[in-house]
């Protein structure tokens, strides 16, 4: 039976870096023989965070957020799957809103508050978490990696991909202000140089993760 691999796009910015990047690792898996299963973030119903209500913390819901949205079946296709490819980018020093939400709420369902086992989850789901961000490569090393380790911990393994110095328009100059902080030809020369590299590195992670 071939695997489930749920691929989860955070950015409202559809055929740019992190949706690319995305959909290169969901290829790798769905190459390598996996079923993908495809959710953008920002084309889903209404959704919120975790809003605290606490319901998830009750036994017959144990690792299950009763909070009934768009969110819903991102969680629950999640929950059944072999694993999980999920990106977003940086947004003022964080990730998107949309992936804040999912982020919150998949945790906190597994959550438990117990000494003993903190965690309920009991069917641990491989993550690949692909970052994306217009500054240089080794920033938000840091951030990144206390996203591996609470994912880790409450959804399964994780690894991380950093893709950063990334283009954000396809022409610079057709703008009303000057980007003067961008230096507009060596990002796209980084954009037809390295990204394709980026693309293949992904696609790699992707089959990776069914192949484990």
């Amino acid at each position: 039976m071939a695997k489930k691999i749920v691929a989860v796009n955070a950015s409202p910015r559809k055929g740019w870096n992190t949706d690319i990047l995305v959909n290169e690792a969901a290829r790798g898996a769905a190459e390598a023989g996996a079923e993908i299963i495809h959710f953008d973030l920002y084309k889903l119903d209404k959704y919120t965070g975790c809003i605290s209500c606490f319901g998830c913390k009750k036994e017959k819901f144990k690792g299950h957020c009763i909070c009934r949205d768009g969110l819903t079946p991102v969680l629950d296709a999640i929950r059944e799957s072999d694993g999980l490819i999920i990106g977003s980018p940086n947004y003022l020093g964080e990730m998107s809103a949309g992936f804040r939400a999912l982020y919150e709420r998949l945790i906190f369902q597994n959550l438990t508050y117990n000494k003993e086992n903190p965690c309920c989850n009991e069917h641990p789901v491989p993550v690949l978490f692909i970052h994306t961000s217009n500054a240089p490569d080794l920033m938000y090393g840091g951030l990144v990696k206390d996203y591996k380790n609470t994912l880790s911990r409450f959804v399964g393994p994780t690894k991380t991909f950093r893709c950063g110095n990334t283009l954000q328009l396809k022409d610079y100059s057709k703008t009303d202000w000057e980007w003067s902080m961008f230096d507009p030809e060596a990002k796209q020369k980084r954009r037809e140089t390295v990204f394709p590299k980026e693309c293949e590195k992904a696609y790699q992670l992707g089959a990776e993760l069914v192949n484990k």
